[in-house]
């Protein structure tokens, strides 16, 4: 739950940045996430789960 509460922070604080700094336009923003809604209801979204968590566990093993 931790994880993905720090992720979805995480995400909107990135969407917040692009939209105000970044060009990116509202309408672009809503259709993603109404993306990502749609296929948390699909047989993709335990593979979508599988491959975020894999990327943060690969990015917190890097030592910079």
């Amino acid at each position: 739950m931790t994880l993905h509460l720090s992720l979805v922070v995480a995400l909107t604080v990135i969407v917040c940045l692009l939209v105000r700094r970044g060009g990116l336009k509202i309408g672009h923003a809503v259709a993603a996430t109404l993306l990502g809604f749609y296929l948390q209801g699909t047989s993709l979204a335990p593979s979508i789960s599988q491959f975020a968590q894999s990327v943060i566990t690969a990015s917190n093993s890097l030592r910079l």
